[in-house]
């Protein structure tokens, strides 16, 4: 599992530095770890750094835990979030479910429960983290047509297949033709009625969706990705990368 940063607010520093203590022991300094007295302090950090869990109290002075919750979340800033408290009210507890609070712990906490709570939090954000990285990159109409598949000719299908396994070959409508046995122009002519887009279509969506997916999980520069997509230079994958997407590759890696 790769770095992370928790966030622990709580107003009472044996508490927060309890939490801190426990967790730094247990993770042998692979996490880091920031502890802030108030809810205020802890949202002006949120929103200018990437943190992955939070862990609060929910009582303390000018902003509870749950309102600061509520305070990122409408500001599109969401880490996963444990609320640790001395109450064990039920209306504190139904709105920490609204707000999709991960876990609600009543103090005095057990060192395992928290270890345990945590460990299982870093793990399910790791998970809708990647889930999130792929949505972002993922072509819906390439989504589509495989959840349709079962609708095409056997001939569309081994052509997408095919497709979907070499797209970083010189394919062309020929070479693809070629290996399902079908003259060019009628494979074509599946494409356009089975599929509702040109060969060339399906093959460039597959291409981009690849590119993105490298952009955004790999160190590889633009020239490489190209090449591994398929296109010969640069200068076309990035004409190409523009007119699916209205940015530039370079851009695109950037902004997400």
């Amino acid at each position: 599992m790769e770095e992370k940063t928790i966030v622990i607010v709580d107003d009472e520093p044996r508490a927060r530095e309890g939490i801190k203590r426990t967790l730094t022991r247990h993770f042998e300094g692979a996490h880091t770890l920031v502890c802030f007295e108030t809810a205020t302090e802890a949202e002006a950090y949120v929103l200018s750094h990437p943190v992955h869990l939070l862990i609060t109290d929910i009582e303390m002075r000018e902003m509870n835990g749950l309102e600061l919750v509520q305070a990122l979340k409408t500001q599109q800033q969401e880490p996963a979030v444990i609320i640790v408290s001395a109450y064990s009210d039920f209306n504190y507890a139904k709105e920490a479910l609204r707000l999709n609070v991960i876990n609600y712990i009543v103090k005095p906490v057990s060192k395992d429960e928290l270890i345990q709570t945590v460990d299982q939090a870093l793990i399910d954000q790791e998970k809708q983290a990647k889930q999130t990285l792929i949505e972002s990159y993922v072509d819906e109409s390439i989504v589509r047509l495989n959840e349709e598949k079962h609708r095409f000719s056997r001939s569309i299908k081994e052509a997408m297949d095919y497709i979907d396994s070499h797209y970083g070959e010189a394919l062309t409508l020929k070479v693809v033709a070629g290996v399902v046995h079908l003259n060019p122009s009628y494979l074509s002519t599946l494409f356009k009625d089975e599929l509702k887009i040109s060969f060339v279509e399906y093959l460039t969506r597959v291409r981009i969706q690849q590119a993105k997916r490298l952009l955004l999980t790999t160190d590889m520069n633009v020239t490489e990705i190209a090449e591994t997509v398929g296109y010969q230079t640069p200068k076309y994958f990035n004409k190409v990368f523009r007119e699916f997407e209205e940015t530039t590759p370079g851009a695109y890696r950037k902004s997400m």
